[in-house]
């Protein structure tokens, strides 16, 4: 019997100075929708390797690094906001010559792809979202007591690095979570491995005081969900302690068509529930594609 297995490359792309990593799976046909994964903090495009496994021989699966993350590589004097990384994920996303993609976006990844959406709204066949927020509704009380903070704020620094550590970051996997034993160790430990690395706190702590920009953004992001109801599957992990069941229910008000799928665990729902969520990614792929 024969079992289908992605063949995955794994390279870089040169996208204004930066040194884009990025994995890529090669389907077994060249018409194969594409999806384009954002990752999320505090990880990067290995939070996919599964994903891309299971999906990469029918569906070509184009997971990249921000700058700040993974084994992408910036020059000195890169400028981290949210906008910044739109920009470079724009140049990466033309470099490649990706003309249409379903987008999924997680965590970081959603103020990531909703800026590429406002700006090209004619790349989006279709968008997967997985505790990826646009909604205040979506926002806990520790999320908004995180997310809100500015280098003016008391004790914000030390509030914020304290997220930046091995149990900040374990916590991030394990918070909600029923089941701890079904997620592996490894996706933590690499997470923290890059947070370790020189200038790389310094990286997400200029992202995080640059976190309201994108609270501020969500009228724009909703408004253009109105104006062009994009297919929509909404994946969410609906223990996540930052990112609430509401924010997923939310996008119904906008995408009244949209599919809406809860799971019992946290923020990182594609640990535990993968067998689950990757079928429904494919049915999806495949009819918003057509």
């Amino acid at each position: 019997m024969s079992v289908p297995v992605a063949r995955v490359v794994h390279r870089h792309l040169e996208v204004d100075g930066v040194r884009v990593f990025y994995r890529e799976s090669l389907p077994d046909r060249p018409d194969a929708p594409v999806l384009l994964l954002l990752h999320g903090f505090p990880s990067a495009s290995h939070q996919f390797r599964r994903l891309l496994d299971a999906l990469g021989s029918r569906y070509r699966l184009i997971a990249p690094d921000y700058p700040g993350f993974g084994h992408t590589q910036v020059p000195d004097g890169f400028t981290y906001s949210f906008d910044r990384l739109a920009d470079i994920t724009e140049g990466f996303v033309e470099r490649l010559g990706l003309e249409r993609f379903v987008m999924y976006v997680f965590d970081f990844g959603a103020p990531v792809g909703f800026r590429l959406a406002t700006r090209h709204p004619e790349w989006i066949a279709g968008l997967i979202t997985q505790n990826g927020n646009a909604y205040e509704d979506g926002l806990s009380d520790a999320a908004r007591a995180h997310l809100t903070l500015t280098p003016q704020t008391p004790g914000a620094e030390d509030t914020l690095r304290g997220l930046l550590t091995l149990d900040g970051t374990r916590s991030q996997y394990e918070s909600g979570v029923a089941g701890p034993e079904l997620i592996a160790p490894d996706g933590w430990t690499l997470d923290q491995h890059f947070l370790d690395l020189p200038g790389r706190k310094e990286a997400q702590l200029a992202l995080f005081f640059d976190y309201p920009t994108n609270i501020e953004s969500y009228g724009r992001w909703q408004a253009w969900m109105r104006r062009h109801t994009p297919p929509t599957l909404i994946a969410w992990g609906a223990r996540d302690p930052f990112f609430i069941e509401p924010g997923a229910r939310a996008y119904l008000r906008d995408l009244p068509d949209a599919e809406l799928h809860l799971f019992d665990t946290g923020h990182f729902a594609l640990e535990t529930h993968l067998p689950e969520i990757a079928p429904l990614i494919a049915d999806f792929l495949d009819r918003a594609w057509k």
